[in-house]
């Protein structure tokens, strides 16, 4: 394949990416679009064809894993956290003892009632206890015990 033509097709891998990220928003596909563009300037110098695909592959997975989380950070820092995200970091209190071991707990926040677990197993908090919320997992909060209700 010759030069012009490898530039023609990393433009139009350029270009496809860019619709996708566009339409997605998830910011995946623009770091490949920035890696296509680096193997773009490389057909543009003449390299082979497997080093553009290295440098592609390269570049790509770089920016993707160094700078997609701190980007997301950015985009998302307005984002306003909905239905079951929204809980974590709020406080609760047990309803019922929660203990992994024995399968048990509740707590009960905004009015509404959570089966509720420990980061730990072995670990156990007593009914009325404060906690906060760490993360949901699937129906259930993990959930840790106030600071100063230990």
């Amino acid at each position: 394949m010759n030069a012009t033509m490898l530039m023609i097709l990393w433009g139009v891998a350029i270009v496809v990416l860019v619709v996708v990220e566009i339409f997605t928003l998830g910011l995946t596909t623009i770091w490949f679009a920035a890696g296509a563009l680096a193997a773009l300037i490389l057909a543009a110098l003449g390299a082979p064809i497997v080093v553009q695909v290295l440098v592609f592959a390269i570049v790509s997975i770089v920016l993707l894993y160094f700078t997609r989380p701190v980007i997301s950070k950015w985009f998302n820092k307005t984002r306003v956290k909905t239905n079951a995200e929204g809980l974590v970091g709020k406080h609760a209190y047990v309803i019922e003892e929660i203990d992994n071991i024995k399968a048990t707990g509740k707590i009960k926040v905004d009015g509404m009632e959570w089966t509720a677990r420990t980061e730990q197993d072995g670990m156990t908090i007593p009914k009325d206890a404060l906690i906060t919320i760490k993360k949901i997992e699937g129906v259930r909060a993990i959930v840790e015990q106030n600071k100063e209700e230990n």
